[in-house]
């Protein structure tokens, strides 16, 4: 085995979600983006007598328990991780790695309470962003999904099996209307160019569609015809608005400089758990509604005698944990460093009338000198990089009696629920939930109890 080499390798065991191991002439090597029981070909980058590098080249047989994808585009797609894997088996993936991070970090495997899945598999994304560009320079326009493993390249995914149908018909008008118009992309490299991305947005209550055009300030739009080509199509679900932002900066990200609303209206009105959220083409918002109500049910239902109790709600976002609690607490204050998500808690809790919730835009490490209550009851819902160790011990010191910890990362809360767990809280429960199927991944939610 040489540099240059293409081999073939059974990959014997996975690393979540998809780093295989193999072996060749007794050398152990990781793949990438390989699934136990691949058989595939692998391109040596690096052999010498210390380490081993190589690369997926391409599957030549795969694994037994594998199915045919639903969606064309798999292969090349980098929006699913297990796009071949049966749900049952993405489940025990899921929590697999759930409970190898609890027992890396020396919590209590016996505390894991289960993994609850989706009921709906396929087209539960409320929201999608996609791309204009292409996939060879020079090449036909697309607009959708980055290529997997070449971050340049833009492919059209015209049968979205995890985003609404709807989605799957709009992005294929859109593409045709500029293709029509004869108005180029925009090209990252060049920084010229007019289109660069197409947001679109459901509420599933009420079967609502809200679009948003996402371009430079190059070329001029034409409203009534973009309008006209987008209210023509023949949809499951209405539209009730089409914005049009500009963003003239370089870097690689929707960033919105100006919006004007085209037709109809800048939002739609969501509900979860009986509460009305006011969802706009910026907002943070749960993918998975029908999901998130699971969850956010369960991690709230689980504070006993919380009617005559303040309760922090601590990396909030919109507010929507916060707002739940409200319904039930004698006051909650949520905290949130996005100062766009929390005018938007604000804004929801007016319109649901609620009063005895406050919000306070800033670092939670920060922002907690700033609230003169003293709390019965924390909740965290940090990103996925967890909670940093100074705010950690903020939140500490209060010594509350219960904690709930909300988490996108399970690698993350497990290495905060080790600390917490040092310093005099039990791990009461975790349970983990599978909200995006054909994704890696994964939500969980802890309980936690001060020892007395």
């Amino acid at each position: 085995m040489k540099k240059g080499d293409v081999i073939e390798v059974l990959v014997e065991s996975q690393k979540f979600p998809k780093e295989g191991i193999a072996h060749y002439e007794g050398r152990r090597m990781k793949v990438d983006d390989a699934l136990e029981g691949q058989t595939v070909n692998v391109k040596v980058l690096k052999c010498n007598d210390k380490k081993i590098k190589v690369k997926n080249v391409g599957v030549v047989q795969r694994a037994a328990y594998e199915t045919a994808p639903k969606c064309s585009f798999s292969e090349f797609c980098g929006g699913c991780t297990f796009p071949t894997v049966p749900y049952d088996m993405q489940v025990r993936l899921k929590e697999k790695e759930v409970l190898s991070q609890l027992e890396n970090n020396g919590i209590e495997v016996g505390k894991y309470i289960g993994i609850e899945g989706c009921s709906r598999i396929t087209e539960y994304r409320n929201k999608m962003e996609y791309t204009f560009g292409d996939c060879e320079k020079g090449g036909k326009p697309e607009l959708g999904m980055h290529r997997k493993g070449r971050h340049m390249d833009i492919i059209t995914v015209s049968d979205c099996v995890i985003a609404d149908s709807d989605f799957n018909a709009v992005t294929k008008a859109v593409l045709e209307f500029f293709e029509e118009a004869g108005i180029p992309h925009y090209h990252k490299k060049e920084k010229t160019g007019f289109q660069r991305n197409l947001i679109i947005r459901k509420g599933d209550k009420n079967s609502e569609l809200l679009i948003n055009l996402v371009t430079t300030t190059q070329y001029t739009l034409n409203d009534e015809k973009f309008v006209e080509k987008l209210l023509s199509l023949k949809l499951k679900n209405r539209i009730v608005g089409i914005t049009h932002t500009c963003n003239d900066n370089i870097a690689d990200f929707v960033y919105c400089e100006s919006i004007r609303t085209l037709w109809g209206q800048d939002h739609y009105i969501e509900e979860i758990l009986g509460l009305k959220f006011k969802v706009t083409p910026f907002s943070f918002f749960q993918t998975n509604t029908e999901a998130a109500e699971r969850l956010y049910s369960y991690a709230t239902g689980m504070i006993e005698g919380v009617e005559e109790k303040t309760v922090f709600d601590l990396y909030c976002g919109t507010g929507t944990i916060t707002q739940l609690m409200a319904l039930k607490a004698k006051k909650v204050v949520g905290i949130e460093i996005v100062e766009e998500a929390v005018e938007a808690a604000k804004e929801n809790a007016e319109i649901n009338g609620l009063e005895n919730c406050e919000f306070i835009a800033g670092d939670v490490f920060e922002a907690l000198d700033k609230v003169k209550e003293k709390p019965d009851v924390i909740v965290l819902d940090p990103p996925r990089a967890g909670i940093l160790p100074k705010a950690l011990r903020k939140i500490l010191d209060y010594k509350v009696d219960t904690m709930v910890y909300v988490s996108c990362n399970p690698l993350t809360m497990a290495q905060n629920l080790a600390v917490m767990q040092e310093e005099g809280y039990e791990v009461k429960s975790v349970k983990a939930y599978d909200n995006f199927p054909g994704t890696k991944h994964i939500e969980t939610v802890a309980l936690l109890k001060l020892k007395k």
